[in-house]
């Protein structure tokens, strides 16, 4: 059932013609009548099935614009580098005791960062850190000795993109309280790292099925891609 407040938003969106960001975003913005600061968050569903098979793209982009959001940073590494890693700024950091707790459950952190030589001692906790999300990744930079980079990349705004097994992607641009040019910037991060991936997966037609933005607790407006998408 819903609220007064979500009643009071503009109804019927998606039989409304696609139209590009830069004019969407006044609207998004308008319907953030919520106490707290939404997200505005980007709804795409993908090509994903194609003739050589599925089309799984999972990678990150650093957003110039930011999350505007606090990242709890963890780090598995061993004894010798720990001071590195707190001087990394990483929030937790430990070796063989933490992925005893990271074992039994203890995961207050948004984001796990490991060094390669401590990778085979965590892979063996795929089953709980993997459908959180949490797994590090050689691909996706959090398994690697430049600690220092890893941190700041996750903690200045670094978003995953990943599609389900219905080739759907959720991800966030920013806030409500950013800047129409921060929320561009990401948007436009976003667009050129898909881009990069149907070039590099040699796709043919468009990867991009559909497109809708969208705030936390708004309603939803389908979105005028580029030709090359």
């Amino acid at each position: 059932m819903s609220s007064k407040r979500y009643k009071k938003l503009s109804e019927n969106t998606t039989s409304l013609t696609a139209e590009v960001i830069e004019k969407l975003l006044p609207n998004i913005k308008k319907n953030c009548t919520t106490k707290f600061d939404e997200s505005v968050d980007l709804s795409i569903q993908i090509n994903n099935k194609q003739k050589k098979g599925e089309v799984n793209i999972r990678t990150v982009v650093n957003l110039p614009g930011g999350t505007g959001k606090k990242v709890k940073v963890a780090i598995v590494c061993e004894d010798a580098k720990a001071s590195d890693a707190k001087a990394a700024g990483a929030d937790i950091v430990g070796s063989d005791d933490f992925i005893e707790k990271i074992k039994g459950g203890e995961m207050n952190f948004e984001k796990l960062i490991c060094t390669p030589g401590m990778m085979i001692k965590l892979s063996k906790l795929g089953k709980v850190l993997g459908p959180k999300g949490l797994m590090p990744n050689p691909k996706l930079g959090s398994v690697t000795e430049n600690l220092k980079q890893a941190v700041s990349d996750a903690k200045s705004g670094q978003a995953e993109i990943r599609n389900d097994k219905d080739g759907n992607i959720g991800v966030s641009i920013g806030k409500k309280s950013f800047s129409d040019d921060k929320l561009l910037k990401n948007y436009n991060a976003i667009i050129e790292t898909l881009e990069k991936e149907k070039t590099n997966n040699t796709l043919k037609g468009d990867l991009i099925k559909s497109a809708f933005i969208t705030s936390s607790m708004g309603v939803s407006y389908k979105l005028k891609l580029g030709k090359n998408i």
